[in-house]
């Protein structure tokens, strides 16, 4: 980060899932989704911080999942991206009277490679979910990423932006 200079924005955007039942999920799998998901946009945050307080501004966007919502089938997935919306409003208290954003995006299905490696009967019950009928593209979650990085309101801050067309789980 020392190397990086100044930075205005920060996107977290890494992510792990496992589709693995509740009682299945190797104690490596775990660990990993939660250093993934949690630790690393905290410790990024963390090491950012200091230099947009002392700008008195930058924008920070974390990228949770519809995920946060539900009693989702992969629970550290679900568990975690609940977790770093719950940070994100915590950081948007903590930074906010130094004029730094801290919001973020929770996207539906989209076509990544993560949405790639669900079974089919997923793929599937998440499409009748939506009012589209189709998954979101990556294009349109970085559009909202984009704007909240860079343009959105400065009143605009501890705020989750759903990309889900109606995907919450029925």
């Amino acid at each position: 980060v020392a190397r990086l200079g100044e930075v205005h924005t920060l996107v977290n955007n890494a992510g792990v899932l496992y589709c693995e039942p509740y009682g299945a999920i190797p104690e490596a799998h775990k660990r990993e989704i939660i250093t993934v998901n949690v630790e690393a946009p905290v410790a990024l945050i963390d090491a950012l911080a200091p230099q947009m307080r002392a700008r008195k501004g930058g924008r920070i966007v974390n990228v949770g999942s519809v995920a946060a919502f539900t009693g989702h089938p992969d629970l550290w997935y679900g568990a975690t991206k609940a977790a770093l919306l719950n940070i994100t409003k915590s950081y948007a208290k903590d930074l906010g009277a130094d004029g730094v954003l801290v919001n973020a995006v929770a996207p539906g299905p989209t076509v990544t490679p993560m949405y790639e490696q669900l079974p089919q009967s997923r793929k599937d019950a998440v499409m009748r979910s939506v009012y589209s009928g189709r998954p979101c593209s990556p294009e349109e979650v970085a559009q909202t990423i984009f704007w909240l990085g860079s343009s959105s309101p400065a009143y605009l801050s501890g705020t989750t932006v759903d990309v889900n067309n109606g995907s919450y789980p029925r």
